[in-house]
């Protein structure tokens, strides 16, 4: 672990204990959604159009960043990565989950988890993605939300990854890219 990701769970985890600010845990926002993939949602090669799935992951983050933040003011800043799998079918059942992996001031990254679905309940990864979000106020100005409180190793293991990715993001959104 980073000394500088280590000096900033100490941080937060000492605004929490003082009250300075709120925070949530992950399963708070936690949000699951489901669809039964139909004609209307097939390209001309027979398969999910990738468009629909990009939209459904957009709602999905938006529901997660939504309880998070306590507002319905939500934004999407970016999307750090739409990793397709694998094809996904008329007939399936698509999966998506979301969660809130690493909070900032007014931002946080959720990454959602897309899976088909078959009949025996067993659920096969076709997606990953990682988005950005941000809070708004009345005015349409970011606003601060709740630290995130980790509870798990896996939230934990989750946590130090998005915070990698976070760093990553600001040192391209520095040189322009």
């Amino acid at each position: 672990m980073e000394e500088a990701y280590r000096r900033e769970l100490e941080i937060n985890e000492e605004k929490l204990r003082q009250g300075l600010r709120k925070g949530k845990r992950v399963r708070d926002s936690r949000a699951e959604q489901v669809h039964l993939i139909m004609k209307q949602h097939i390209n001309a090669s027979g398969r999910l159009f990738g468009g629909i799935l990009m939209q459904w992951i957009d709602e999905v983050a938006s529901v997660v960043a939504m309880r998070h933040a306590g507002t319905k003011q939500i934004t999407t800043v970016c999307v750090d990565q739409l990793l397709f799998k694998k094809p996904t079918f008329e007939g399936d059942l698509l999966v998506s989950i979301g969660y809130v992996t690493y909070v900032g001031k007014t931002s946080m990254e959720v990454e959602v988890d897309t899976y088909v679905e078959g009949n025996d309940g067993m659920r096969r990864a076709v997606n990953r993605a990682f988005l950005v979000m941000v809070a708004l106020d009345d005015k349409d100005k970011p606003c601060e939300i709740p630290l995130l409180i980790l509870d798990a190793e896996e939230e934990r293991g989750r946590h130090e990854a998005a915070w990698q990715r976070y760093r990553l993001r600001k040192q391209r959104s520095r040189q322009g890219i």
